[in-house]
This record gives structure tokens, C-alpha cells and sequence, in this order.
């Protein structure tokens, strides 16, 4: 898939990352992962992105990356895999090559490893990993890496094949400044953990698509509050965020790192297992996915599992 196609894609519905399944070794357990992409395949994601946040890209080693990608290719069946690529701009690049390699239609380019950096070095880090391969890449503002405006102008004029800004910063005034600067040379994406409670603002600002992670365990909740929220079904909107979001982020906030154990927790609700979550993020306690199993069942949420 080619940049441009790829980009058409990304803007065209809702998005998701898929978790990354581990045994009980926490060794990658490739066949339960290959299972997983093929059931959410068959719920409509526009794209999927694989080794991103929720499928803790932090956590796997650059050489496990192109065998996760593979995968998730080989499973997928038409819907495009983006992979996550970060960390210093070396490794940064070298990753990207090898997702490349292995398949994957695009890159996102998460925060760099620790450093924060002046407008200067993050262009020049977004550009060496452009420059790097022929996919499209979307840039992750957030964290550490947090471009202005100017620096995506810029880069929009150097990189062709940069075709999409991700904010998980959650700062909407300055998304508004960049998607009123910049207009359809990119794709917007919201980016914020569990982005639905933050969507209908996020609209307002031009950013009509978003990443869901609880797409992983309740892929036509989803899809209905994606739906809800693009018709204008305001009634609808309101009842799942009172009935599940709100909730599932309450628990979500109990500890660091749950953004992505919940949804391991959540899958292992349903009776999809994930395996857990590798070091250093820690799983839900016995009471806590206890809870999660409660909010999902309250919500009826399960039955849009199914």
C-alpha cells in the first residue's frame, strides 16, 4: 500500500492496536496473537496497528518487532498494518526498515527514549526515519516529543511520505492550530488513552478518527459509540460513556501502566486471553479484574463481544 493509499485508509473509520499476546514465559505467543488479529479484522477497523502502545512496543525487543508485523500480516487479511518504530533516531530507523521488510504498510513514529529535545532535533529525528523507508509514516505527538505547527509544516514540505499526525497530548487548541495550518496534507488521529472520552472534542478540532484500544475485547461497543459520535447520536454517545467509559476509566487510573493491562484484563473477561503483560507494567489484581468484569457486564458490553 503505497502513502497516499494508506492515508485514504486511515482517515476512512475507526482505528485500533492490537495487544500483543505472551505465555506464561512471557515469550510471544504467535499463534494466539495471529487468532486475536483475525477476530478484530472481522470488525471493520480501518487499520490496525501492530507493536504500538497497546501491544507493548516498549517492551519487545527490535528483533521480535518484524516477527509481530508477520504476523499480524498474515492475519489480517485486507485490513493494512501500520507498525510502531521509536526510541533513539538510529534505532528508530532500524526498526522501520525491518517493519518494512516484514510487510508492514506504514510506521508510527512514537516518542523518542527519554531525552527531551528542542524543534530542531525532533525534525530532525521525524526526517531520518521518513527518509528511511518508502511507507507512510504518522508522527505521535506526545510526551517527549511534542511538535509545533511550524515543525510539521516543515516537515510536510520535506517528507512526502509523511502522511498523518497523532496527538496524545490532548491539548486542543494546538490541534486546532495545526490542522487549520496544515488541512488535508495529513490525517489526524486521536491519541489520547481511551480516546473516546475525549472524541467529541477532538472532532471540534477537525480530528474525526481515533485509535480504540478497548476495540481489542469489545470491538462492536466500538464501533457503536464510533458510529453514535459520527451521526450525531448524542443519546447514544452519553448512555455508553455513563455506562462503560467512564467507569473503565476510573479503573484504568488506579494505577500507572493500566492503559494497557486493562485491556489484557479486559480480553481475559471475555474469554479471549492475552497472557499477561511483560515487566515492567504490572497485570490487574484478582479484585480488580473482578471489577473490570462487573463494568462489563453492567454495560452489557459482553454482548457486543460476541
Amino acid at each position: 500500500m503505497n502513502p497516499v493509499e494508506l492515508k485514504t485508509a486511515v482517515g476512512s473509520g475507526l482505528l485500533s492496536f492490537p495487544v500483543t499476546h505472551f505465555d506464561e514465559s512471557l515469550q510471544f505467543n504467535e499463534a494466539a496473537y495471529r487468532g486475536h488479529v483475525e477476530w478484530l479484522a472481522g470488525y471493520d477497523a480501518s487499520v490496525l496497528f501492530a507493536a504500538g502502545g497497546t501491544g507493548e512496543f516498549f517492551s519487545l525487543s527490535p528483533s521480535e518487532i518484524p516477527t509481530v508485523i508477520r504476523a499480524a500480516k498474515a492475519s489480517a487479511g485486507k485490513t493494512p498494518i501500520i507498525s510502531g518504530t521509536g526510541y533513539g533516531t538510529a534505532l528508530a530507523v532500524e526498526i522501520a526498515k525491518g517493519a518494512e521488510k516484514a510487510g508492514a504498510d506504514g510506521l508510527l513514529l512514537l516518542p523518542p527514549y527519554l531525552m527531551f529535545a528542542e524543534q530542531e532535533g525532533l525534525i530532525a529525528h521525524v526526517k531520518a526515519v521518513c527518509s528511511a523507508v518508502g511507507i507512510g509514516v504518522i508522527v505521535y505527538n506526545r510526551d517527549n516529543a511534542v511538535l509545533t505547527a511550524d515543525s510539521i509544516a516543515r516537515l510536510c514540505d520535506e517528507c512526502p511520505n509523511l502522511i498523518g499526525f497523532k496527538d496524545g497530548v490532548g491539548d486542543v487548541d494546538k490541534v486546532i492550530e495545526i490542522t487549520a495550518k496544515i488541512g488535508d496534507r495529513l490525517v489526524y488521529v486521536g491519541g489520547m488513552p481511551t480516546h473516546e472520552v475525549y472524541a467529541q472534542a477532538y472532532f471540534a478540532a477537525g480530528v474525526t478518527t481515533y485509535s480504540s484500544a478497548v476495540f481489542n475485547f469489545v470491538p462492536r461497543l466500538a464501533q457503536t459509540f464510533y458510529s453514535a459520535l459520527r451521526s450525531g447520536n448524542q443519546a447514544t454517545v452519553d448512555q455508553i460513556l455513563k455506562e462503560f467509559f467512564f467507569p473503565f476509566v476510573a479503573l484504568r487510573n488506579r494505577k500507572k501502566g493500566y492503559a494497557v493491562s486493562i485491556i489484557k484484563a479486559g480480553l481475559d473477561v471475555i474469554g479471549r486471553d492475552a497472557g499477561p503483560v511483560r515487566p515492567p507494567l504490572t497485570n490487574l489484581t484478582a479484585e480488580e479484574r473482578a471489577l473490570l468484569d462487573r463494568i462489563v457486564r453492567a454495560s452489557n458490553a459482553d454482548k457486543q463481544a460476541a
